[in-house]
């Protein structure tokens, strides 16, 4: 076993009572090992991101979402992490608490591997030249603000035009965002460790306009040609700013990855399968 010392962070998705129960657990579970440093015990968006030159792995209790503020939070000082949920099983926080202690002998001695993740960046720029910009993780997102109402949304891929949207929305997702608003949307579940787009419109008028998947190597423009009613960019489910006829927004790929630390034994269908209730065959009643 690697008896180098294991310099973490443990990072909260809030400080209600239930998460704060959780880490006070795990802090003194992590305390009680010598060949452990816990750096410091954070909510997401209150961590000192200077903290994170001196660890190794951050730990994030409370699910996916949590995960995704994480890498924002980061920017450019992406380091592996380490999801821990507290309910339902997720694509990126695959372990509860009782599991992490379990495979803790695992962590610590560096037995995982840290498979990167494409992240993108997202820049907004108003007829002004006033820009603003985001990394994300999973998706952007153009729709109304109000429900049932159309949004006419124009797709550019590295400046040639492909197509104007009649639809509800639009998504640009990574393959990590592709299990999330673009799935339900009827996008397809791509492999997290591909170098790819999905572009999946939502309930688009025209039945023939399908999921569109390209090289994440590409610059993905949107533009409103007209607006009916006000419309919103919204960034990985989380971050919400109006977007007007004269507005556009570049999808790129971010220069960073999403690092995330996976011990033995991880199937990405296998999470799939669960997640999503798949089974191979329906289950009939038998005739009485």
């Amino acid at each position: 076993m690697d008896t180098k010392t294991l310099r973490l962070i443990l990072l909260k998705r809030d400080s209600s009572d239930r998460i704060n129960r959780a880490a006070d657990e795990l802090e003194l579970f992590l305390q009680s090992h010598p060949t452990t440093e816990l750096l410091t015990v954070a909510v997401i968006e209150e961590l000192d991101t200077a903290t994170l030159d001196g660890s190794e792995v951050v730990v994030v209790l409370g699910g996916d979402g949590a995960i995704i503020r994480a890498c924002r939070q980061f920017g450019q000082r992406q380091i592996p992490i380490i999801g821990i949920n507290l309910g339902r099983l997720g694509f990126l926080a695959d372990l509860t608490p009782d599991l992490f202690r379990e495979r803790f002998d695992e962590i610590r001695a560096r037995k995982f591997d840290v498979v990167e993740h494409l992240m993108f960046r997202c820049t907004m720029t108003r007829p002004n030249g006033e820009t603003c910009s985001w990394l994300g993780v999973n998706e952007i997102a153009i729709s109304a603000e109000a429900t049932l109402q159309m949004v006419e949304v124009t797709l550019t891929i590295d400046d040639a035009p492909v197509t104007t949207y009649s639809c509800d929305g639009l998504i640009i997702s990574t393959p990590v965002g592709s299990t999330a608003h673009s799935l339900s949307a009827g996008g397809p579940a791509i492999r997290q460790d591909l170098s790819v787009v999905v572009v999946t419109p939502i309930c688009p008028h025209t039945l023939s306009n399908r999921a569109l998947v390209d090289d994440a190597s590409r610059r993905y423009r949107l533009e409103l040609p007209s607006a009916r009613t006000e419309v919103v960019l919204v960034i990985d489910g989380q971050i919400r700013i109006p977007f007007q006829v004269g507005d556009w927004v570049d999808f790129q790929k971010a220069d960073v990855t999403f690092k995330l630390a996976r011990l033995s034994g991880h199937n990405y269908y296998s999470v799939l399968e669960k997640k999503l209730g798949w089974s191979g065959q329906p289950r009939y009643v038998a005739d009485e």
